[in-house]
């Protein structure tokens, strides 16, 4: 892990940006006390499947349009 200061790190941003993108872990400091750490992002995982997250929705029960007004006027929310 790289240590650096916020006039550090203003002037180099994109550097160090490049830095986390290779998986680096940056803090900053302010005074010498750390107050932020840059580290790279999570990617996300595998793509979704919408067609098998499609057939699992059209197997989800039904409700009728005013089933929420329903249990909202009979206090059963």
């Amino acid at each position: 892990m790289t240590t650096v200061n916020v006039a550090h790190a203003k002037a180099r941003l994109s550097e160090l940006i490049n830095k986390a993108e290779r998986g680096e872990i940056t803090e900053i400091e302010r005074h010498g006390k750390p107050v932020a750490r840059l580290v790279p992002a999570r990617r996300s995982g595998e793509p979704i499947d919408f067609e098998w997250l499609q057939t699992i929705v059209d197997s989800m029960p039904r409700t009728e349009p005013d089933t929420v007004r329903k249990m909202r006027d009979e206090d059963r929310y």
